[in-house]
């Protein structure tokens, strides 16, 4: 059963969406949510959990979200979603995908974001590359046409299929031995992320394998946007042109790992430069490997705030785009400035305790 939750939906103005769903969902068994927002009023504020928990199939709720966005990029019922995920949990095992819509060619991938990181944040599981966007003239997907042998339109709309595909087949495999890498550009004497990952580990120590790689004072040189067949041709042998350490450590640590943790402190809003870097250079890699049994964890730490930004910036890097599976609350995102003061934040050690014990799920 896959539930569609449209947001921003209107007849007058989604008649491509309209026949993009129509084509997406045929012959499959599922039920619509036309707005979120009147949807939560008309239920008085009762919970989208317990109305969806009611619905058939809901042990496993495969849930479409299928989002028009004006130009102006308002979406009033997508904020109200928004809301109601940071306060609330989706039952274990719920499964989504995203399908945005847009009539200009701004805010699709940034609404996109957002919504797969609040839903994450309520425990929504997203398969690698769980996203389908179109902008308002569908230049977006000029180079898979090209590939396909399609038109825009129909490449879309194969897209959405696909998607589709993705979402109801989707099965999460268990592993019964993690093998567990964390990449990180700290200091080890003075980092707050460091600290925090050491916290987690000890709830990993002996039932997971661990691989830990500084990636701080290697020369990591950024992607400089090879011609697609040769970044293609080096990936196939596990190689970049630019080599160096992401090609002698980090390539052979992803192929051979099942969970990926990305120790982040906050930079001016951003992951740091190496941690940036090493997200552009995996393209080689992806062209020809398969991460969508590899699921992405996070370790964030900021000074003062703006965690949710370098989430948001690993999804898109590592979900949307280079396809890692995100399970459910996979960032954990703390609060320390003064070197060492994470250890002295309230709770936090029971909070890394969970996390890890979510890891080993």
């Amino acid at each position: 059963m896959i539930t569609v939750v449209r947001l921003g939906y209107n007849r007058m103005n989604c008649g491509r969406l309209d026949r993009v769903l129509a084509a997406a969902l045929a012959g499959r068994e599922y039920t619509i949510i036309d707005d979120i927002g009147e949807f939560l009023i008309a239920v008085n504020d009762q919970g989208l959990n317990e109305i969806l928990t009611m619905m058939p199939g809901a042990k496993s709720l495969r849930l479409l979200f299928a989002v028009h966005v004006p130009e102006n990029g308002y979406v009033p019922a997508w904020h109200e979603l928004m809301a109601w995920f940071m306060n609330h949990d989706l039952p274990r095992g719920t499964v989504g995908a995203v399908l945005v819509e847009g009539e200009g060619p701004l805010f699709t991938k940034g609404i996109a974001r957002k919504l797969v990181f609040s839903a994450n944040k309520a425990g929504c599981t997203f398969p690698g590359k769980p996203l389908v966007e179109a902008t308002g003239d569908l230049y977006n997907f000029n180079t898979l046409a090209k590939i396909r042998g399609l038109d825009n339109y129909s490449a879309y709309e194969e897209s959405a299929v696909n998607l589709v595909d993705k979402l109801e087949n989707f099965v999460e495999q268990k592993i019964e031995r993690p093998n567990i890498l964390a990449i990180h550009a700290s200091n080890r004497r003075t980092s707050n992320s460091l600290m925090l990952w050491n916290m987690l580990k000890v709830g990993l120590v002996g039932r997971a394998d661990i691989e830990e790689i500084s990636i701080r004072n290697g020369d990591i040189i950024d992607c400089r946007g090879c011609e697609f067949d040769t970044c293609k041709h080096y990936g196939e042998n596990g190689e970049c042109f630019y080599g160096g350490l992401v090609v002698e450590q980090v390539y052979p640590a992803i192929i051979d790992c099942t969970h990926l943790v990305l120790i982040c402190p906050n930079y001016n809003d951003s992951v740091g430069a190496n941690m940036s870097a090493m997200f552009n250079r995996l393209t080689a890699l992806f062209y020809n490997n398969d991460f969508s049994e590899k699921r992405i964890y996070s370790l964030i730490v900021s000074g003062y705030s703006g965690s949710e930004l370098l989430a948001e910036q690993i999804i898109g890097a590592m979900n949307l785009n280079k396809g890692f599976m995100l399970p459910p609350k996979f960032a954990m995102m703390e609060t320390a400035n003064d070197p060492r003061s994470i250890i002295d934040r309230a709770g936090v050690a029971e909070r890394a305790e969970d996390m890890a014990k979510a890891m080993l799920l």
